[in-house]
């Protein structure tokens, strides 16, 4: 039986943390700056890769995601 690890993604949000970004006319590098105000330093290209799913999101960066994004951890796994 497969672990959950063992699948091709690495996160469940990266399309909503995407979505979510582009309404609110954010690019990914201010995606990034924002996330420093609550200690969280996620570069832009590991945005990128949370967008493509080949990064894993801890649960520090879920809340300040959550956070920036003005959203609640909910919707970000919402589809």
């Amino acid at each position: 039986m497969a672990r959950i690890i063992d699948v091709e993604l690495n996160n469940i949000i990266g399309e909503n943390v995407k979505k979510l970004r582009i309404e609110k006319k954010m690019s990914q590098k201010e995606l990034s700056d924002r996330l420093e105000s609550y200690a969280v330093y996620i570069c832009r290209g590991s945005i990128s890769r949370i967008e493509s799913y080949e990064r894993t999101v801890t649960d520090f960066e879920l809340k300040a995601l959550s956070e920036v994004l003005g959203v609640s951890i909910y919707d970000l796994f919402s589809k």
